[in-house]
């Protein structure tokens, strides 16, 4: 596909993986990106490729493939309204030059999005992706079409709900998170109707769900709904970056927030830009999110 505004397509469905070995979720040595998901008519894995000109081109398979293909402007966020996007700060100006194809991503699948949201709520990156990694493999479903050897569907909402929590503990993780993605499961026609709603509006929902607060919501809009504005109030590490990277010392949260209110509503779409483009910092020293073995408890 090509349009008016180019597309980095590597950069922007990068979210989308869960780090090296993600069974939903392939960069192949060509370049080309491989996901699998669930449409609401059905599984599908795609493949994208990138084309000159900042252009993208997209093979799907699966009972998914039409809908997802349909949809495939408004996966690449190619309705995104930038005319407001000016930062001051140089650095952020500088990232966007470097990456004038960063679209948000949007795949309006809202419960695919916040599971492994939850999985990594408030433990190490490392841990949050073992745990998919295992849950997947375990109750995943082969991707169709000539996927990569290996490619799993993330699980069903039906699926999810019908996880034991021993199966949970062995995947190392606690009864708070395996509760949070049960009852998540559970509401998943709810949820995934959110997808029509403003990203602000399906934020409040999902944050009126036990077990999901701002972090999760944001992370998860990040993604479902291609929120540019959803800043990961509460993560370990994101202040602190925000701080070192624009300012050249820390922020806490109320900081980050205070400092970014003038490039709303495009927050997230500016720490995006900063990490995509190489340009984020945070010195490496004090405390690190401890790795915590839930399995062993």
């Amino acid at each position: 596909m090509a349009g008016r505004l180019p597309i980095d397509v590597a950069a922007t469905v990068s979210p989308l993986g869960r780090g090296g070995g993600d069974p939903c979720h392939q960069r192949a040595s060509d370049g080309s990106v491989w996901h699998a998901s669930r449409e609401a008519s059905g599984a599908v894995s795609f493949r994208l490729t990138q084309g000159a000109g900042g252009s993208a081109r997209a093979q799907a398979w699966g009972p998914g493939a039409e809908e997802f293909l349909e949809r495939l402007p408004v996966f690449f966020g190619l309705d995104e309204q930038l005319a407001d996007f000016a930062p001051d700060h140089p650095l952020i100006t500088e990232a966007h030059r470097r990456l004038p194809g960063l679209r948000m991503v949007r795949t309006g699948l809202v419960l695919e999005a916040l599971v492994p949201a939850i999985l990594e709520q408030k433990v190490h990156l490392i841990s949050a992706k073992q745990s998919w990694r295992r849950l997947v493999r375990k109750y995943g479903e082969p991707a169709p079409g000539p996927a990569p050897p290996g490619m799993l569907l993330p699980p069903s909402a039906q699926t999810w709900r019908m996880v034991p929590s021993w199966e949970f503990h062995r995947a190392n993780v606690d009864p708070k998170r395996a509760a949070a993605i049960v009852r998540a499961a559970r509401l998943a026609p709810r949820l995934e109707a959110t997808a029509a709603l403003p990203a602000a509006e399906a934020r409040t929902v999902l944050e009126s769900i036990p077990g999901i607060g701002e972090w999760t919501s944001a992370e998860t809009a990040q993604r479902s709904h291609g929120d540019s504005d959803a800043l990961s109030v509460g993560d370990f590490h994101l202040a602190a970056m925000v701080g070192w990277t624009l300012l050249g010392e820390p922020l806490d949260d109320a900081g980050m927030v205070e400092y970014l209110e003038p490039l709303r509503p495009h927050r997230h779409r500016a720490v995006r830009l900063l990490r995509a483009a190489g340009l984020a910092r945070k010195p490496k020293f004090g405390p690190r999110t401890p790795l915590t073995d839930h399995s062993r408890i």
